[in-house]
């Protein structure tokens, strides 16, 4: 069965988490690291936003700063996302990878299969939807909303007909970078509070569809499902759902080195978080 590295850091800092990320990417492309997962969760609790919103005209930044939250842009897509009550996963693997279809879509479904397993490791009852008819992507999106679980991915995991998996992909370097958010617990107030409404109206709108279409594992677990027990529970998901052993491993040096070059120059600098 084929090696991966397997890396669970501890709490860092917003800028810190997502050079990582890069940084691991950066070393896979030329060769020097096998393709990784990684788990990792933030301190402080972050609110990340995708590549391509619009910082000051989406999220109230003063409520961030207010609430004592981190703020970060994301190399990848997709929308806000509170990083609080949660576990994160990273997954870096080469385009040309055996295991990885061409098709961005398909890539999504396959390393996604690590986040079905997972979840059925935990006891819950995932699915994988397909969202191919514009039906599937109305029930499980709310239009106009800058929230992450508020947008349809190519496949939602859902448990109990609602969405429990946010992920988002780029591609660099002839790599994929594939992470997410794996909620055990949310203050959905907490977020709406730090995105930007039109009016106190539509704001209730959405937090009423995003409650009927979002979940958390600790609202439809059966027993409480712990930090602890989510990471032993996703190791395993990523091993059986993508079919690879998952060896244990740090990050190298030269990629730390390079994580705190890129954290620094990059994801805690004004220019790279709201330039756009």
């Amino acid at each position: 069965m084929e090696q991966w590295r397997y890396i669970c850091t501890e709490a860092m800092s917003p800028e810190m988490n997502m050079a990582i990320d890069e940084a691991i990417l950066v070393a896979h492309s030329e060769g020097k690291v096998p393709p990784t997962v990684r788990f990792y969760t933030w301190n402080p609790a972050t609110l990340s936003i995708g590549y391509f919103q619009k910082a000051e005209k989406e999220i109230d930044l003063e409520q961030v700063k207010a609430h004592g939250l981190g703020f970060v842009r994301r190399p990848t897509g997709g929308r806000a996302v509170l990083h609080d009550r949660e576990l994160t996963y990273s997954v870096i693997v080469s385009e040309s990878h055996p295991k990885m279809p061409s098709s961005v879509t398909e890539a999504y479904k396959v390393i996604s299969m690590g986040l079905l397993h997972g979840f059925q490791a935990l006891g819950l009852e995932a699915e994988m939807v397909s969202l191919a008819t514009e039906e599937e992507k109305e029930k499980y999106s709310s239009p106009g909303s800058s929230a992450c679980f508020d947008s349809p991915s190519w496949y939602e995991l859902v448990v109990e007909g609602k969405k429990v998996a946010g992920s988002a992909q780029t591609r660099q370097k002839g790599v994929i970078l594939q992470h997410g958010s794996i909620l055990l617990d949310m203050d959905v107030d907490l977020l709406f509070s730090l995105l930007k409404f039109p009016s106190e109206r539509v704001k209730q709108r959405m937090i009423d569809s995003f409650r009927q279409k979002a979940v958390t594992i600790n609202e439809v677990s059966a027993k409480p499902v712990s930090l602890a027990d989510a990471i032993a529970a996703f190791r395993q998901g990523f091993a059986s759902g993508l079919g690879i052993e998952l060896i244990e491993q740090d990050l190298t040096a030269e990629e730390r080195a390079l994580a705190e070059e890129l954290a620094r120059t990059r994801y805690a600098a004004d220019e790279w978080n709201f330039r756009r």
